[in-house]
């Protein structure tokens, strides 16, 4: 690689004329030839991000290079980027061949050279066959690959790509997702992806970018944005996680005991430096580390468990998604007294647990994810 589609970001700001930050103060880095994921709700910052690198919009500060060099001030034409827009943008009274080699048209290259090139594309995409068809005679899913084609068709350095699989069903965006990560893998190109929606970020990207109120909250492959989010909102956001605090009572030998709300008591591996007695503590449990036992009575929770009652369970073919009303609010952040458990199939219709039912969620030490970050952040839906 000789990075030529390296990002990087630097103290990077937009301000509008009405006071708000839409952007606060970003860095970020994206190698050469990464696919790179920008992800969180909607106002987050992401797609203002995103018009800044392709020369849409003008940074309030900071600098963005591409390939070691700083590209603000350039149009966007010269900035060796290209944009597939959420809408295709595709020209309605022209073929599936024009639309693709009008890109290359408005850089003044040569009729039959441009139609090489575009019919170069058009194969790399699959789309001989109805190369000469108008956009009305496609599906979502061919529209969508014509607009990938007329975006690279002018070999950028980095495809930036704006809520690309929105329009699509879920067949559909479940097919063209794959499209997208193959296709980037071929091309060798860096790809920065903007979406609101998670699973779509961790199916495709190298590299996660979680975003909230203008500011980044964590990087990460996805895997690790996943399985070990830094802060309770990226652990609330991402989804498959139980959220949980408690005051920290001990702190000795590698192990600390947190107090929670009532008779709550929890016990992981911990830093002893970091967690200091009296100081509250965030803490993170996958979903699909929880185990449930039916209970009766008002025992004492065990170490490690909560108690609830069964509010909802949700198949979902090869595991059940059981939403649990916790006993004590206070236990969770933001007093959501909501607690969920993912039991694998088998699992659960072996257990016979209905909605109800008072159960004991548990789970072990070792599966504990300290949090760090603001604790009172929280995702927006």
């Amino acid at each position: 690689m000789d990075g030529r589609g390296t990002i990087e970001l630097a103290g990077l700001f937009k301000r509008y004329g009405d006071g708000t930050l839409a952007v606060n103060g970003v860095n970020l880095k994206v190698e050469d030839g990464t696919y790179c994921c920008l992800l969180g709700p909607s106002g987050c910052g992401k797609t203002t991000i995103l018009r800044m690198i392709a020369g849409h919009e003008t940074p309030s500060d900071g600098e963005i290079l591409i390939g070691g060099g700083n590209v603000i001030g350039l149009e966007p034409r010269e900035r060796g980027t290209a944009m597939m827009f959420q809408n295709y943008a595709l020209f309605p009274h022209l073929s599936v061949r024009d639309n693709i080699a009008f890109a290359l048209r408005a850089q003044g290259i040569g009729k039959k050279e441009r139609y090489h090139a575009a019919d170069a594309v058009v194969e790399q995409v699959q789309l001989t066959a109805l190369a000469n068809r108008m956009p009305s005679q496609l599906s979502g899913g061919q529209q969508q690959r014509v607009a990938l084609a007329r975006a690279i068709v002018v070999k950028p350095r980095v495809l930036l790509l704006d809520e690309p699989l929105s329009a699509l069903d879920e067949f559909l965006r479940l097919q063209m997702r794959s499209e997208l990560r193959e296709m980037q893998k071929r091309l060798g190109i860096t790809f920065i992806h903007v979406t609101h929606t998670q699973l779509e970020a961790v199916a495709v990207a190298d590299q996660v970018v979680v975003m909230d109120k203008g500011k980044i909250e964590q990087v990460s492959s996805a895997r690790g944005i996943y399985a070990d989010p830094a802060s309770p909102y990226v652990a609330r956001f991402m989804g498959g996680q139980n959220v949980l605090y408690g005051t920290v009572e001990t702190a000795t030998g590698g192990l600390a005991t947190l107090k929670g709300a009532g008779s709550q008591r929890y016990a992981f591996k911990g830093d002893e430096q970091k967690l200091l007695v009296g100081t509250v503590v965030y803490f993170a449990v996958r979903r699909d580390q929880v185990h449930l036992t039916k209970i009766s009575g008002s025992a004492t929770p065990a170490v490690n468990a909560v108690q609830a009652r069964i509010a909802m369970t949700e198949y979902q073919g090869s595991y059940v998604k059981v939403t649990l009303a916790i006993d004590l609010a206070a236990g969770q952040v933001n007093g959501s007294d909501e607690f969920v458990a993912y039991l694998p199939e088998g699992e659960f219709f072996k257990s016979a647990i209905q909605i109800g039912d008072r159960v004991e969620a548990s789970w072990q030490a070792e599966h504990v994810r300290v949090l760090s970050g603001d604790a009172n952040a929280f995702p927006r839906h």
